[in-house]
């Protein structure tokens, strides 16, 4: 079976920094992968290259069967709508309410369900007196939980989440891990990039160590 992720020889640069240096991996349907190395290592370059959003400068880069080298603009297009990913930034408008936030993804995923927006707040934790909230009143964790709800409306089959647990409370955090879990059992493939090597290990995930841009080890 393809994998979900194949990268040979992947070199990104940002502006003439190297953010890749020539990565070579796979990650296949339904794994559930963990990205560690120390700032700089590249891990959010990656997620981003293969979110569609970072370019691949030589090398190549298949992502959920899109050839990103060949198949220009079109692929990228293609891949944003299948993939979900949860940066640093929430990606959120401050001046929308909590639902209108996650209606505005899922209209981007055409997902149909007029039911799904609310089904994804509430499977975040967000009660529904938020629903109408403007972003910029919530607290962190609730922004948090408003991204996370703004990936999980979009059902997307590949999950890349960039430090995750970051702002969320231990309930949060739990909450997540479960989450995680549920989107690998149905299907979907999750790669985090993360410092807390203690969580990622107690997900179970496959650890793909960065230095430099390049992958240096795997376990």
């Amino acid at each position: 079976m393809e994998p979900v992720i194949s990268l040979r020889a992947a070199v990104s640069l940002l502006g003439r920094f190297p953010g890749l240096a020539g990565v070579d991996l796979d990650v296949h349907r339904g794994e559930l992968v963990a990205l560690h190395g120390p700032n700089g290592a590249g891990k959010t370059t990656l997620l981003r290259l293969c979110a569609g959003l970072a370019p691949l400068s030589s090398g190549t880069a298949t992502v959920v069967g899109f050839d990103l080298a060949d198949g220009g603009r079109r692929a990228r297009r293609e891949v944003r709508r299948r993939v979900g990913l949860l940066g640093h930034g929430a990606g959120l408008y401050d001046d929308l309410g909590v639902d209108d936030n996650i209606a505005f993804w899922a209209r981007a995923a055409r997902v149909p369900d007029a039911d799904a927006v609310v089904r994804a707040r509430r499977g975040v934790g967000l009660p529904d007196r938020v629903a109408g909230v403007s972003v910029a009143r919530l607290s962190a964790g609730q922004r948090r939980r408003t991204a996370l709800a703004c990936v999980l409306v979009r059902r997307p089959e590949l999950w890349l989440l960039d430090e995750p647990h970051a702002g969320l409370d231990a309930e949060g955090r739990d909450l997540l891990d479960r989450l995680l879990h549920q989107a690998v059992d149905a299907g979907a493939t999750v790669v985090v990039a993360s410092h807390e090597h203690d969580r990622t290990s107690s997900l179970g995930a496959r650890v793909v160590t960065l230095v430099g841009g390049a992958v240096v080890g795997e376990g």
